[in-house]
């Protein structure tokens, strides 16, 4: 979450509050979260499928997020991107989650700066943890993600027309390389 999905997001998110926002520039109503997420179903490794690109996120491929279960209650936010190409230098960064909301879980904050923490909301997910959208309150920061490198494209274009609906500028939001799957070896009888 943070190269890519929400990566060095604490820094630019806490100065999100300091400009007008896509919120507040176009009279949107508040971000709505999803009513409920498990944290334990939430877990693990999330592939960015596209995102409003951020600057920290620049020249980004393969962005995939993994998070896991710290003893403390809190999350462990582990980002890490190839630059420029899939097979490019590798970018980490390690990062911390924290559930502000304890009634839906859906809305937490992200710390890759010590003190620094940004807002990260869960706006969608699937029923069985396929895909989740992450928002921010002021629409400026969008990730689709998915557990796969790749999300079927009838359910992307769903997505978006939901984010259409929700307020988001669709011009902004722009797809993340992946690796393409690998080619299924057909056999005979």
């Amino acid at each position: 979450m943070h190269m890519k999905t929400p990566w060095m997001i604490a820094a630019l998110l806490t100065t999100a509050g300091c400009a007008t926002t896509s919120t507040d520039r176009l009279n949107l109503p508040p971000l709505r979260t999803v009513e409920r997420v498990d944290l334990k179903r939430y877990l693990g490794t999330w592939y960015e499928i596209a995102s409003i690109p951020q600057r920290f996120q620049k020249g980004c491929t393969g962005t995939t997020a993994t998070y896991s279960l710290r003893p403390d209650g809190q999350i462990d936010v582990l980002n890490k991107c190839r630059l420029d190409s899939l097979d490019g230098r590798e970018k980490i960064a390690h990062g911390t989650a924290r559930v502000v909301d304890v009634l839906s879980n859906a809305r937490l904050e992200v710390s890759f700066f010590g003190p620094f923490w940004g807002d990260y909301w869960v706006i969608e997910l699937d029923p069985d943890y396929q895909y989740a959208v992450v928002g921010h309150p002021s629409r400026d920061y969008l990730w689709i993600l998915s557990r796969t490198p790749q999300l079927d494209p009838a359910v992307y274009a769903e997505i978006r027309e939901r984010l259409r609906a929700a307020g988001y500028d669709l011009s902004r939001v722009q797809p993340t390389l992946q690796p393409a799957p690998a080619p299924q070896v057909l056999r005979g009888p």
